[in-house]
């Protein structure tokens, strides 16, 4: 590394570490109870962009006989979670941590899968969303424990309402599913 490559990547570290601090929000958290609550909230983020992605992504490509019903119901259930998207990244950033930067970063948290399929018959779409549903329920359940463990009781609070709406969502899917002809 050059002298000039040495200075400028000092001259970053140091930017970086003002502009933290600058992001620090005083809370009464501890540092290490923001990092944990932090560490659990930025993946759920992640999952909930990608699963406002396929919410829509099978809204704009329906076809079949149930179109204006699925139609309909994947729209409002597309905009209950990316609702929830800001909920879980304010509450980060109300107790001093940072969250998602760019699509890079959701790509790296995620762990609801892309659907990039071309076409999907209506019965799969709602197969596959109660599924993706069921996981975000799950892991806002484990999120909801951590949070509680480190004393962030508003977060707790906040994830509980995400989660009602996550089953609402996969209650509705799973109604669907239910003794449906999945091919249209």
């Amino acid at each position: 590394m050059t002298t000039k490559d040495k200075s400028t990547a000092r001259h970053t570290t140091a930017q970086y570490k003002a502009s933290a601090a600058q992001l620090a929000t005083v809370t009464d958290l501890t540092s290490e109870e923001v990092q944990a609550v932090t560490t659990v909230l930025n993946p759920l983020i992640a999952d909930a962009f990608a699963l406002y992605t396929k919410t829509k992504n099978f809204h704009w490509h329906l076809s079949g006989s149930h179109f204006r019903d699925y139609h309909l119901l994947f729209d409002e259930q597309a905009e209950d979670i990316l609702e929830s998207i800001d909920v879980m990244a304010e509450r980060v950033r109300r107790i001093g941590g940072t969250t998602i930067r760019s699509i890079k970063h959701i790509s790296q948290l995620q762990t609801i899968q892309d659907d990039n399929d071309e076409f999907v018959p209506p019965g799969e779409m709602a197969k596959r969303l109660m599924n993706d549903n069921t996981h975000s329920a799950q892991m806002l359940r484990a999120a909801i424990e951590i949070v509680e463990r480190n004393h962030d009781s508003a977060t707790a609070n906040a994830l509980e309402d995400l989660l009602n709406q996550a089953e609402r969502r996969k209650w509705f899917l799973f109604e669907i599913v239910q003794g449906q002809d999945n091919t249209g």
